[in-house]
């Protein structure tokens, strides 16, 4: 059966299955629409808050290692190799739950953010509020990015 079809009927089934009923991991990643780069987008959301912090993207192996190892590890587009998020800043991201949407296509990620999410030094990434006028920031950076990563 064509991949495409493979996803389509998984996803297709899922709509109408009952609470408490499982897939194995395998059959949903295999399943999933990776994009040609054999990536899908992840939102990480601070567990008790809610505030989402950031959108990073996976592939399959760091999917699979922030499953089993409960830290959160992206893909690293602009330098081609997995992104364990704290490995040089610190501000490590504990997987607390993950999921997939109904088209298995993207990825919520609910996490204990230690410290900010973001390499501005900013708690989110998302600190600038958009208007029909423009955009506002909204919040100051926790911790100086030169702190956290030296000098650029």
């Amino acid at each position: 059966m064509e991949k495409s079809v493979l996803s389509a009927a998984t996803f297709k089934a899922l709509e109408t299955a009952a609470p408490g009923d499982r897939l194995a991991l395998d059959a949903l990643l295999d399943a999933m629409p990776w994009n040609e780069d054999g990536l899908v987008p992840a939102i990480a959301q601070q567990y008790d808050d809610g505030e989402v912090l950031m959108m990073a993207w996976m592939n399959r192996d760091t999917l699979l290692e922030t499953l089993r190892e409960r830290r959160v590890c992206y893909w690293s587009r602009s330098r081609a190799k997995p992104w364990r998020k704290g490995e040089s800043s610190g501000q490590v991201q504990q997987l607390v739950e993950a999921y997939l949407d109904c088209d298995g296509d993207t990825l919520l990620l609910k996490v204990d953010q230690t410290g900010p999410a973001c390499h501005t030094g900013r708690h989110s990434c998302f600190y600038t509020r958009l208007d029909g006028d423009g955009g506002e920031v909204i919040s100051a950076p926790l911790i100086d990015p030169a702190t956290l990563y030296g000098p650029r």
